[in-house]
């Protein structure tokens, strides 16, 4: 899921999406409306669940999609060699996510821990322990 914003508002740590995959903002640059066109902005992003780095330059007025990030809790139910089991502590529904990148936060991840994780766009990324 995601909602229109304008790119004037957009702000450094915000985020958004370019070619479909939700990107935190690094970077944004903005130029003053010339004698033909408008004020345009350069938008450099860094995929949340990638980490590619991507650029976008649109107009300042234009709209562009900013994904809605369900932050969310869980507890670690089962590590897999595949992926790791998370047990929803609201809803007690199971799914699976993927492991972190980062090497701290896997080691860390062992059954009964509880964590924060974020849902967006339908993927499941691991942000924390508790």
């Amino acid at each position: 899921m995601s909602k229109p914003v304008d790119v004037g508002t957009l702000r450094e740590g915000g985020y958004i999406i370019v070619d479909g995959e939700p990107c935190r903002i690094v970077e944004i640059t903005k130029s003053k409306p010339g004698k033909h066109g408008s004020a345009k902005a350069r938008i450099v992003a860094i995929g949340i669940f990638d980490g590619v780095k991507r650029s976008i330059v649109k107009p300042v007025d234009a709209n562009a999609e900013v994904p809605i990030i369900e932050k969310r809790s869980g507890q670690v139910f089962a590590v897999t060699p595949s992926s790791v089991q998370i047990m929803d502590l609201e809803t007690y529904e199971y799914l699976d996510a993927p492991y972190p990148e980062e090497e701290d936060l896997k080691a860390k991840l062992t059954p009964g821990v509880e964590i924060e994780y974020w849902r967006i766009l339908g993927k499941v990324k691991i942000v924390r322990t508790k």
